[in-house]
């Protein structure tokens, strides 16, 4: 039984190590090296849209083997590297190249930050400003100030008076 199992463990791990092996290996057959050179270049150029930060020649995602097999396919019509890139702008989006153009939705995403930080430093200063004017006004003129020292010597005299009375009751 412990040989059996054994074997059963050294086949599992035999074919495990062996599962490499059975990945497919996309093969084309160019006309000629610069055919070959150029799709190299070309699938070095264009991200892949799902794993977002690999090029398509280094994805093993389907839809980058897809991508490749188009660029292929683009490359034996004899269509030329930027023809085959604005093709796959165009189906995929702008993302698909590393550079993509300053339009009106990546303008947003370089100047909207900028633009938060400088609305945010206004809004501080015009608040502290205002602020400071505000500290300026609640200065008391002289009759306001003997006011102010007259309630709170009432107010104490209050306290202590209620002291008082607590203490006269508990005891």
């Amino acid at each position: 039984m412990k040989r059996l199992f054994a074997m059963v463990i050294a086949a599992t791990i035999a074919l495990t190590a062996a599962l490499p092996a059975f990945a497919s290996i996309d093969v084309y057959d160019f006309k000629n090296a610069e055919q070959e050179k150029q799709f190299q270049e070309l699938t070095a150029t264009l991200r892949c849209p799902k794993c977002q930060n690999n090029n398509i020649a280094d994805s093993n995602a389907t839809l980058a083997q897809d991508m490749r097999q188009k660029t292929f396919e683009l490359l034996q019509e004899g269509k030329s590297s930027q023809q085959i890139i604005d093709y796959m702008i165009a189906r995929y989006g702008n993302f698909v190249t590393y550079n993509p153009p300053m339009t009106a939705s990546t303008a947003i995403l370089w100047v909207g930050p900028i633009l938060c930080l400088v609305i945010g430093f206004t809004v501080l200063v015009y608040r502290s400003r205002k602020n400071g004017e505000n500290a300026e006004e609640a200065q008391l003129d002289a009759a306001e100030a003997e006011r102010l020292k007259n309630l709170l010597a009432e107010m104490e005299q209050q306290d202590a008076e209620s002291v008082d009375t607590q203490s006269k009751v508990n005891k």
